[in-house]
Formats: structure tokens, sequence, C-alpha cells
């Protein structure tokens, strides 16, 4: 059943909320905050330069699998497959949001200008600021809008189950392998997926939904998903 607008409307605030909160800790530097961010890439780092196998098959996951251009693919796929459906608007509501989410990412990071971890041995490197995880934000608002995409167009019960777990393992796999690789700090993916996720809603909130048919001329029970 597609998502309701007053559902999509509340979730996103919500997730606009904590991210705002998370963006205020993060440039304000709280102590707890950053102590827990430094603890955790500091364990992680020392796991992946021991480990090179291991290390080797998240770079090969965060740069082919999960990089923000291979979401953009996967998202003109998706438009492209609307499109072939003559769903023009749903395809350009994809599209957009898509756009939407690359500027919002960059607009923030160049706004905070939060600097990424240093190490001695990097096993990894990336460009620009920190936060929030460009990676961890595009999968979000790929994953996001497949999901809601299905929903609307109505797929099968089990196309929707797996198209769930493949976005379940996906966004949280790129947030481990930001963080793994030494070149995010936790909060930077958090942040990516509560902007990531508001964006999503908020997509899904303003979409131009069209008038509601009556029940008893479209011959439907009242009360029958839409």
């Amino acid at each position: 059943m597609p998502l309701s607008k007053l559902r999509a409307v509340r979730t996103a605030a919500v997730l606009t909320v904590l991210f705002v909160v998370l963006l205020v800790l993060v440039v304000a530097g709280w102590g707890p905050l950053e102590d827990a961010d430094q603890d955790t890439v500091e364990a992680l780092h020392r796991t992946a330069v021991t480990h090179h196998g291991w290390t080797e098959a998240n770079k090969v996951l965060t740069d082919w699998v999960w990089d923000p251009w291979t979401m953009r693919a996967g998202m003109a796929l998706l438009v492209g497959w609307l499109l072939w459906r003559r769903e023009r608007l749903l395809a350009l509501w994809v599209a957009a949001t898509t756009a939407a989410g690359t500027a919002l990412q960059q607009g923030v990071k160049a706004a905070v200008g939060r600097e990424r971890p240093h190490w001695r041995n990097p096993v990894d490197s990336a460009h620009y600021a920190a936060f929030p995880s460009g990676h961890a934000l595009t999968a979000t608002v790929a994953f996001g809008l497949l999901l809601w995409v299905l929903a609307r167009c109505g797929a099968r019960a089990a196309w929707l189950r797996f198209a769930t777990l493949l976005a379940v393992v996906s966004v949280a796999g790129v947030g481990f392998t930001r963080v793994y690789l030494g070149v995010h700090w936790p909060t930077d993916v958090v942040g990516g997926w509560l902007l990531g996720a508001a964006l999503v809603y908020a997509a899904a909130a303003a979409y131009p939904y069209p008038p509601e048919r009556k029940n008893e001329s479209a011959g439907e029970p009242p009360g029958a998903p839409r």
C-alpha cells in the first residue's frame, strides 16, 4: 500500500529534527560524541590495517557496488522504467529527488567543513568534507525511492520483501565500509542516513497525488488499499 501523506510528513519532520540535533552537536564539537567517534574509528582502523583481504573487500563494496555513482545509475534505470510505464510525473519526481540529494549533501558538507579522520597508515582515501557521508546519504535516497516506487506501482509482496532486505543490507553495509576504511566518523554516516531518509519522506509527502476517486464509483469496498 502506498505511503500515506500524513505519515510521510510526520516521519520527514521527525527525521529532520534528529538530523538538526546531530548537526548542532557535530558543529559544536560535543565532547562525548567526538570521543565515541574517535574510539570507534580507532578500533576499526586497527582491524583494517591487519586484515588486508577484508579491507580490500570493503574497498570493492564501497567503490563499486555501493558507490554514489552506482546508486545514481540505478536511479537512472528506475527513471527509464517509469518512463516506459508512462509514469512521467513519478519518473520526474525520482530524478528530481535524486538530484536534490546530491545538491543537499554537497551543500551541507561545504557549510560544516568537518575534517575526516587522519591516519599515519591510511587504508583508503576520500575527498571533500566529512559530514554528512555522501555514500550513506545517496544509498539511503536511492533505496528509499526504490521502495516507495515499488509500493506505489503495486509490486508484489515478495518483490517488496526482497527489495527491503537489499535496502537494509546495502544502506547499513555502505555505512560500515566508510567507517571501517577510516574515511568517515560514525556520526557522518548517521547524518547521511537521517538526511537521506528525511528527503525521501519529504518527497513522498510533497508528491502531487491525484484526487481520490469515490469508492462507490470505482466499484471498490470502503477502505480498499490504493
